[in-house]
């Protein structure tokens, strides 16, 4: 079955309105005959004597006459139409995949999603974690659109962007001593360390501070879990190094005492995806929360353990 052809309805009525098939070509750019052939389809379409010589030009018959009024609601159909379709092109929305650590899936997301999801309900985005190895080699097999990872990290046709700069402090429990401004290597390796396990990033950049002090560590515990560590040393059982952003809330400093290193030491988190990934404007939007400064921390003095 044919289609009303909307270009043809919109050159019948250019013809009404003009009185003549020529004013009208010259209007559209087009030659008379090819007006003529869009409204003798259009008549054809219908089945139907729409137009009528007169002797100022043409006029539309009765059927025309029916046709140009309803032509205007179909006018304002196609115009509403389109407003819905723009609205939905306007909206964020889909399901983006973000993989990234335990530290700051605990502790940065959470307060990030929840900004997201209030201004773009439609926008999913579903969260795993895994260490930085783990990470990059899911958004190389493309099993995760974005990674959140700690830098440096390697993989292949991958981008990396370095994001936020987050300080690592020593924690202590807050009832075992008196008030230490800083703390460095040859200080700290003396002490029951508890620490993260082999195989992390951050680990990593830990045992690094201590080689380059000249230092080696030998720890009682090696956790995967930032919380789990945090609550061994609230127990007095070891201190430990931890990203600032896992204790940079009051409620997260509970029990603990928190302290700079010296020298400094900072992790950098970073992004890493695909080059070939294209992007979406969800996917844009995330990419945005990322970069937005964190809160600085609450706290920066610390504890001497007495040994």
């Amino acid at each position: 079955m044919a289609m009303l052809n909307l270009e043809q309805l919109a050159t019948f009525r250019l013809v009404i309105a003009r009185g003549s098939f020529s004013a009208a070509a010259e209007q559209l750019g087009l030659s008379q005959p090819a007006v003529s052939q869009q409204v003798r389809q259009l008549e054809h379409f219908f089945q139907s004597r729409l137009v009528e010589r007169s002797g100022r030009g043409v006029k539309a018959t009765a059927a025309g006459q029916s046709l140009l009024a309803h032509s205007e609601q179909i006018d304002d159909a196609i115009a509403a139409a389109c407003q819905a379709v723009a609205s939905h092109a306007q909206e964020i929305s889909g399901t983006i995949t973000l993989g990234t650590g335990a530290t700051a899936c605990i502790h940065l997301l959470p307060p990030l999603l929840q900004r997201l999801h209030q201004t773009y309900p439609l926008l999913n985005i579903v969260v795993t974690t895994g260490n930085t190895r783990q990470v990059v080699s899911a958004v190389e097999d493309n099993r995760l659109d974005i990674g959140l990872v700690t830098l440096p990290a390697q993989g292949k046709n991958v981008a990396l962007t370095p994001l936020i700069q987050d300080e690592m402090v020593a924690i202590f429990a807050a009832h075992n001593g008196a008030p230490l401004a800083e703390a460095d290597a040859s200080y700290l390796q003396h002490l029951p360390m508890i620490v993260f396990e082999s195989g992390s990033s951050t680990r990593e950049l830990i045992d690094q501070w201590f080689t380059l002090a000249g230092e080696r560590i030998n720890p009682i515990m090696a956790l995967g879990n930032i919380e789990a560590i945090k609550q061994m040393v609230r127990a007095g059982l070891g201190y430990s190094i931890v990203p600032r952003m896992s204790v940079s809330a009051a409620a997260q400093q509970a029990g603990l005492t928190v302290c700079s290193l010296q020298p400094p030491l900072n992790r950098t988190l970073g992004t890493v995806m695909r080059q070939d990934k294209p992007l979406t404007r969800g996917m844009l939007k995330l990419l945005a929360a990322l970069s937005e400064p964190q809160p600085k921390e609450l706290n920066s003095s610390c504890l001497s353990l007495i040994r």
